[in-house]
Parts: structure tokens; C-alpha cells; sequence
């Protein structure tokens, strides 16, 4: 028998045994005995050694086999996440029958409809076999379905519970009841586990209940006739706004569709954005804000789902074909990465140009970096700079730098607003070499505002990437200075002479707060103690004319 043959039959065995604990939870339930007890008992410990001996399978084959496939992978990672819920699921049965001896007469249970939540879980436990023989995603479903019905029916007998304690009834059995039924709710936890695994053996992602159904809801809308079960969904990143993205396609491609996004769309590639509501509704508004005014710039939205009782949402939207500009500027082509900054350059100067509008524009800089303050200190807490001396001078603290400067700021606006990316780094630009154009993606915080806010984000997403080697600096150093010379020549142009000292701000506050980003302690002070560099600088320059403030470059060049 091979590896895998004995993985397959040791689970079945483990399925088998788990369900059968459940059946002799119910028949204890019905009618305690010491036999019974003793048998359920016993009966755990040789579950228990199942679950060791698939765990160490699953271990030992991913671990030895060097042959072994990524769907392969997925598999035994999904038994391993199965057999451990399976096992939960037994000690829940241990659990509940070890609670019957605190009732004064075991047939207090009996009032109450304990038998709905056995029949929810042995149809749960039933569908896992034939699930997974089959690779069936409404089976998976169902399983998963089986949390949602054992939290109402918990409910409902913890409302009664709770009405009967209130009337004065017995605490120790009705509390003994009610741990009962939390036992048999939290399988149905277990359950959900079992589900979402069988899922991701059978798309090859792991994805939650909700994610799944809000994909697969998307993808309704977005015109896509065929079944999940069609689609190829990877994973591509988790944005650090707590977003969900990934690439889906069809599998195979052909079939027809209607619009907005037809099924041909779906096959050559499409991305699923699923998070929090308010920031995929806001992520939708901008995209669609930015196709009025540069169509093509941004993604094709395909379809839109929310969830407003879950707070949820997701987007299918246009996988755009190129590379992201952090990609083109590393690689080995100088000519490729010429181009692509002198696209993007000219793109942004249209882009700047058209949408300005003549009117004091107030930055944010300083309150940005408040608000990632804390996050700065989690992974740094030595960051925070306190009060110092040096001899007879005073070197202030950060706190005390950052409320200067943010009032400092506050004399220092904009002479103009414009529609600006809002998170302009260079991974969220997609450079398509073809058709000689940028994109924009991952468009949440776009917004009307100061060009130095994305001026200086992508300064700094350049100086951040944690490259030692000196070919891959210089080229990064060399983006650096042809960008920054194009936002001062954008400057002159519309006569913004507070730029230099807006930018060092705007640095100061992507340099300080990038540092939660970056665990290499060296990089990262070296991006701490430069925004402390340029908050004091700007400081010092406070009773000077602002157009003769120079910001100085060797900051950015690392």
C-alpha cells in the first residue's frame, strides 16, 4: 500500500469513528450508561491516535517528497486541517457526555429538541466522503452551512435557558444543559473548518465561507454562466488594508456569457477583490471616478457585490497585462525601465495638468503619520525618539518634532489640488510595454489633493526596497533622481515654490512610517533617523523665506 493509499484509508477510518462517536453521544443522551460512558471513552483515545498517524503522514510525505505535485500538496494539507477537526469534534463528544453527571436527573435534557443539532451534525459528518470523492463544491457548502444552523438552534435553546434561569429555575442543571448545547455549536465551528478545507482541496486556494460565497455571487453578476467549480481562483497578495485579491479565470474557457463581463473576459483574466465594505464601495467609486476622467487608466469593473448585514464587499475586476513598475525597474533592461518612467512621467504630468484646480490645497502629512504612530511602535517601539541632550543643546523628541511640523504645515498648503492616486507605489502601477501605457490599480485613497502626497510616496517605495547590491541601488538611486527631477520641473511650471519644503514633509512621513513595514533593524533606522533629519530641517528653515528651502537630495539616496 502506498503513502497516499494509507493517508485515504486511515481518514476514512477517522471519519467513520468520529461519526460514530456522535451516534454514541446521541444514545448516551438518550439513555446514560457506564458502558456507554466507558465506550466513548475508549473510543476518543484510538481517534486520537488516528489523527497522529495522518498528521505524521502528511508531515513526513510533504517533508520527503520531493516529487510530490502542488495539487498533491493541497490535498494532504486539506486532511491534515480536516483530521485535526474531525479529532475536535470527538473530544466535544467526550466533553458533552462527561457534563451529564452534574444533572440532578439525566433526563432533564430530554425537554429540550437536543436532536436537531445531531441530525444538522450526522448529515455534516455524512457529506465529507462522498464530497471529497467527488469534488463536489455544493457538498463542501453544505458542510459549511451546518455552523449557521447549529449557532440558531443554539440560540434558541439559549434564550430558553436564559428565560428559565430568570424564572427562578435550577442553575446547575440548566447551566450544565446549556454547556451541553455549546459543545454541539461549537462543531458545528469544526464543521466549517471540514468545509472550507474540502474547498480548498478542490480550488487549490484557501478561502473562507463568506470569500467563497461573495466570489461566487460576484461572478453571477459579472455575466459568468458556468459554476465555481470552473474557475481557477489563485491567491495573488492580501493587501495590508486588509483585502483580500486574486487572479481568477475560466477552467477551460469557451463558455458564452453576457454582459458586462463576458465569459471570454472571465478566461483571459480577471481580479477578485473581496474586504471590508466601505473600502471596496469607496475602491469601486474611484475607479469609476478615474474612467470618466482618464478612461483606461484605471481597470474595467466586471461586477460588484456587497453584503451590507456582514459589512462586506467584492469586485470582479480587469486583470490589466504588463508588470508592475517595481518589477520593470529591477529588471536586467535599462531601455525598458527608460521607457517605462518616461510613460509614467507623462502620464502623471497630463494627468496633474488637467485635473488641477487653483485653490489652497491643505496637506496631511504629519496627521498621516499620527495615525500610523502606533503601528510604527509595535514592531519598533525604540523609534520614538525621547528628549536628549548633546552638551548645552536639546535635541527635541519625536512627539515633540511631529506637532511642529504639523503646525508648520498647516502655513504651508498646496497651491493647487488635483486628482492624485493616493498610494502611489510602484506596485500599484502596471506598465503594459505593448501598448506603451501605464495603469493605475489598487485606487482606495485616490482623491483631490497635493501632488506631493504621491511625489513623495513614490520616492520613498523606490528608497525602501531592501536591496544591498550596488547595481540594483543605482538603478533604484537613478529612478529616484528622474522622477524627482520631473515633480520639480512640474513645480516650476505652475509656480509652487513651497514644493521642496511640502516634499520633505511628505518623505519624512512615508520614511518614518514605512519603517513598520521592515523588520532589517539597519534599513530601518536608517529610514527612522532620515524622517528625523528632514522634520528637523524643515523646522530650522521656519523663519526663512519657504521658496528658498532646498530639500536636501542625498536623503533619498541610499
Amino acid at each position: 500500500m502506498t503513502t497516499i493509499e494509507s493517508l485515504e484509508e486511515n481518514f476514512r477510518f477517522l471519519t467513520i469513528e468520529a461519526t460514530n462517536l456522535v451516534e454514541a453521544t446521541l444514545s448516551f443522551l438518550d439513555a446514560p450508561s457506564r458502558t456507554l460512558f466507558e465506550r466513548i471513552i475508549s473510543r476518543d483515545d484510538y481517534v486520537d491516535n488516528l489523527k497522529n498517524v495522518i498528521e505524521n503522514t502528511c508531515f513526513s510525505k510533504i517533508h520527503g517528497g520531493a516529487d510530490i505535485s502542488g495539487r498533491m500538496v493541497d490535498t494532504i494539507r486539506s486532511v491534515q486541517i480536516m483530521c485535526a477537526n474531525l479529532e475536535r469534534i470527538a473530544d466535544f463528544c467526550v466533553n458533552i457526555t462527561r457534563q451529564v453527571e452534574h444533572f440532578a436527573d439525566p433526563r432533564f435534557l430530554h425537554r429540550y429538541d437536543y436532536r436537531a443539532m445531531f441530525t444538522v451534525i450526522r448529515d455534516g459528518l455524512a457529506r465529507i466522503a462522498p464530497t471529497r470523492r467527488g469534488a463536489d463544491l455544493a457538498g463542501a457548502l453544505e458542510i459549511c452551512k451546518a455552523e449557521n444552523q447549529l449557532d440558531a438552534l443554539y440560540k434558541e435553546h439559549f434564550d430558553r435557558i436564559m428565560a428559565e434561569l430568570s424564572r427562578g429555575g435550577d442553575p446547575r442543571d440548566l447551566i450544565t444543559a446549556l454547556f451541553i448545547f455549546r459543545y454541539l455549536e461549537r462543531v458545528g465551528d469544526s464543521l466549517l473548518n471540514i468545509g472550507e478545507a474540502l474547498i480548498f482541496s478542490i480550488l487549490g486556494e484557501r478561502i473562507k465561507i463568506e470569500q467563497f460565497e461573495a466570489l461566487r455571487q460576484t461572478l453571477d453578476k459579472g455575466g459568468f454562466t458556468g459554476s465555481v467549480g470552473d474557475i481557477d481562483f489563485k491567491s495573488i497578495w492580501g493587501s495590508r488594508s486588509g483585502c483580500r485579491i486574486g487572479r481568477v479565470a475560466s477552467r477551460p474557457p469557451g463558455a458564452a456569457g453576457a454582459a458586462p463581463a463576458s465569459p471570454e473576459d472571465v478566461a483571459a483574466g480577471s481580479l477578485y477583490k473581496e474586504g471590508n465594505l466601505k473600502k471596496i464601495r469607496r475602491e469601486k467609486e474611484n475607479i469609476e471616478r478615474w474612467a470618466k476622467v482618464f478612461p483606461g487608466l484605471g481597470p474595467r469593473i466586471f461586477s460588484f457585490h456587497e453584503d451590507a448585514d456582514n459589512d462586506h464587499g467584492a469586485m470582479l475586476v480587469e486583470f490589466l497585462p504588463g508588470c508592475t513598475l517595481d518589477e520593470v525597474i529591477l529588471s536586467p533592461n535599462q531601455e525598458l525601465a527608460t521607457n517605462a518612467l518616461f510613460v509614467l512621467t507623462a502620464t502623471l504630468h497630463e494627468i496633474w495638468a488637467q485635473t488641477l484646480t487653483p485653490r489652497p490645497c491643505p496637506t496631511r502629512f504629519m496627521a498621516q503619520l499620527e495615525e500610523r504612530l502606533e503601528a510604527v511602535r509595535q514592531v519598533h517601539p525604540d523609534f520614538e525618539r525621547p528628549e536628549r541632550s548633546l552638551g548645552l543643546a536639546r535635541i527635541a523628541p519625536t512627539s515633540e518634532l511631529i506637532a511642529r511640523c504639523k503646525a508648520l504645515e498647516a502655513e504651508l498648503p498646496a497651491p493647487a489640488s488635483m486628482l492624485i492616486h493616493g498610494d502611489f507605489n510602484t506596485n500599484n502601477v502596471v506598465y503594459d510595454h505593448e501598448r506603451q501605457q501605464v495603469h493605475f490599480i489598487d485606487l482606495y485613497r485616490s482623491t483631490e489633493g497635493d501632488y506631493v502626497q504621491d511625489v513623495a510616496v513614490f520616492l520613498v517605495s523606490n528608497f525602501r526596497v531592501p536591496l544591498k547590491g550596488r547595481q540594483e541601488r543605482d538603478r533604484l538611486n537613478w529612478v529616484i533622481a528622474q522622477f524627482l527631477e520631473f515633480a520639480a520641473a512640474f513645480a516650476g511650471e505652475m509656480g509652487d515654490t513651497t514644493f521642496q519644503a511640502r516634499l520633505a514633509l511628505g518623505l519624512a512621513r512615508s520614511l518614518y512610517t514605512s519603517t513598520r513595514f521592515e523588520l532589517h533593524p539597519k534599513f530601518s533606522k536608517e529610514m527612522c533617523l532620515r524622517a528625523h533629519f528632514l522634520m528637523e530641517k524643515t523646522l530650522a528653515h521656519q523663519d526663512q523665506p519657504w521658496e528658498a528651502f532646498r530639500l536636501p537630495e542625498g536623503v533619498l539616496y541610499y
